[in-house]
């Protein structure tokens, strides 16, 4: 039998090999598959093309997210903690990090003081908002959610985070500074039997923040319901690779002099470009696992596209108007698409395309909570309508309708009539009617 490398690798990825050495064997197999998934989905490359755009939002919105920041914390008095802060987040960089921090505290402080104009202060709030949609979007690729929060949950949770974020931030890292300049701390400090672990705890105090910022991001920002435990898990990784990327990038800027030779001028920018880009991408990667430890089922199969059968799209598309009828005849129960995911046991990425086809063709709409309600009055929704959504409408591609062979054409006309004549004239409301109560 000739030697597969690939059924080798997962065999040994996939099987139970690693399990049989005990706990350490099953802990190294699970790192192993967690770490497989992650590199596969790095491979495919879309990972990689959303930190992109993210960089480039970055880039845009930077200056507005500080000097929005900056204006809330200067009605708390506290604006100066973030400056000091900011020297801190691009230490990694070394002397450009802190040329960077500079430029861009000066275009924060035009900001703040009046130079831009109406239209030119509305383009800034645009960017700015423009990033944490940026991010959500990105959160809800990894979680394999296609619908994004409706615009009225948008304006009221992204002005939560862009007002309350940066206060909450600026006193934690000053309640550390402050207790840190405490008597009792400073006799703990000086002991010779606590004070290492003091010290030791001290210098792992900014990455369990940054942990605890990659926490609240996963746990809050992606539209879907995401457990504690999960974002928890993708905030520590993402900690770890954060405080593991800086340390890289501090080795690098201080051994790459040929960078600023070969650059000249341009080094700054290219070293910013791939800090961003990496930070982006630490992000994203921690987003991913914690996705994976809340659905390990996915950890073997990845991202792949949904392909649904003739039969299966229609059972969905009556299941869903089914279920949408039921919550809305039941006026202490309502429905949404993270709770029909949850109710079917299938992806909501399967289950968006065809409700979308359900709201174009009239038969379902949703409110601004997002809950799904019936287009109409269920008695006025026939069965053959909710199945022709799904039988009937399709594109080729074609600027032209296709030419069936007269044959096809007329089998085609015969399975119309026979589900025609075999749904009738039945509504929603009937199907709701002769349901058993539950």
């Amino acid at each position: 039998m000739a030697f597969n490398p690939v059924e080798r690798i997962n065999g040994l990825v996939w099987g139970d090999a690693l399990s049989r050495y005990g706990l350490g064997g099953r802990i190294l197999g699970g790192a192993i598959r967690y770490l497989y998934a992650v590199v596969r989905d790095l491979v495919s490359g879309q990972l990689t093309l959303r930190a992109m755009s993210l960089v480039y939002t970055t880039l845009l919105s930077v200056v507005p997210l500080l000097a929005f920041s900056f204006s809330v914390l200067k009605g708390f008095g506290i604006h100066k903690q973030l400056e000091a802060q900011m020297y801190l987040i691009l230490e990694p960089l070394g002397d450009k990090g802190a040329e960077i921090t500079d430029n861009v505290m000066r275009l924060v402080n035009n900001v703040n003081g009046g130079v831009l104009g109406g239209i030119s202060l509305a383009f800034f709030i645009y960017t700015a908002i423009s990033m944490v949609q940026k991010v959500e979007e990105s959160f809800n690729y990894v979680w394999y959610v296609s619908k994004s929060r409706s615009f009225a949950r948008r304006f009221t949770e992204y002005a939560f985070v862009l007002l309350i974020g940066p206060v909450v931030i600026v006193i934690a890292l000053g309640s550390l500074t402050a207790l840190q300049n405490d008597r009792i701390v400073q006799w703990l400090l000086s002991n010779e039997l606590v004070g290492p672990l003091f010290v030791a705890s001290g210098k792992l105090t900014p990455y369990l923040l940054v942990a605890a910022v990659f926490t609240f991001l996963y746990h809050f920002v992606p539209n879907t319901r995401v457990k504690l435990s999960s974002a928890l898990v993708g905030g520590l990784a993402g900690g770890f690779m954060w405080a593991s990327i800086g340390l890289i990038f501090t080795t690098f800027i201080v051994t790459a002099a040929r960078t600023q030779a070969v650059y000249a001028s341009f080094a700054i920018a290219i070293v910013t470009l791939m800090w961003l880009y990496a930070n982006w991408m630490v992000l994203l990667i921690g987003a991913q696992l914690a996705f994976y430890f809340q659905n390990p089922e996915y950890l073997r199969l990845g991202r792949r596209e949904p392909h649904l059968s003739n039969s299966m799209r229609e059972r969905l598309a009556l299941n869903i108007m089914y279920l949408v009828g039921q919550a809305f005849r039941d006026p202490e129960s309502t429905i949404d698409l993270r709770q029909l995911s949850n109710r079917l046991e299938i992806p909501s990425l399967t289950i968006a395309p065809v409700m979308q086809a359900l709201e174009d063709g009239g038969l379902l709409t949703s409110n601004e909570d997002e809950q799904l309600l019936p287009g109409r009055e269920t008695a006025r929704i026939r069965l053959e309508e909710i199945v022709g959504i799904v039988r009937s409408r399709g594109d080729t591609g074609s600027h032209a309708p296709p030419r069936w062979a007269a044959v096809i054409d007329g089998i085609g006309a015969e399975l119309d009539r026979a589900v025609g004549e075999r749904i009738g004239d039945r509504s929603l409301a009937d199907l709701l009617d002769e349901a058993p109560s539950t």
